[in-house]
């Protein structure tokens, strides 16, 4: 099997979703996800990802996990730091969401 990449574009990500290949889990802060969401996301604010490290791990053993935030720098830490502990089917979704909103859906509002 090939080595999966860091990161792939929001709309590699959408395609990957619509699918049913992947699910989406948005590593913003609350604040943030209350401006705006991308709707079919699950929110797990990046400092809750080790405690939520098990709930990850089934997941990804099910389908790709693909970790968003802001701009996608959060989300490539994550993406990082899940592989170190041995979740290898994670990808992080590069310009996070406001590339979403630029580039898939332009109704997902900036910030």
């Amino acid at each position: 099997m090939a080595e999966l990449s860091y990161e792939l574009s929001p709309a590699e990500a959408k395609s990957k979703m619509d699918a049913g290949e992947a699910v989406l889990i948005d590593v913003r802060e609350p604040q943030e996800h209350q401006i705006t969401a991308i709707e079919a996301a699950e929110l797990i604010p990046m400092n809750t990802v080790p405690h939520q490290l098990q709930h990850l791990e089934e997941l990804a053993d099910e389908k790709l996990v693909i970790v968003f935030c802001h701009h996608g720098v959060r989300s490539l830490n994550v993406v990082t730091w899940l592989r170190r502990q041995g979740v290898e089917n994670c990808i992080s979704m590069s310009g996070g969401i406001d590339a979403w909103s630029t580039q898939v859906d332009p109704g997902v509002p900036r910030y």
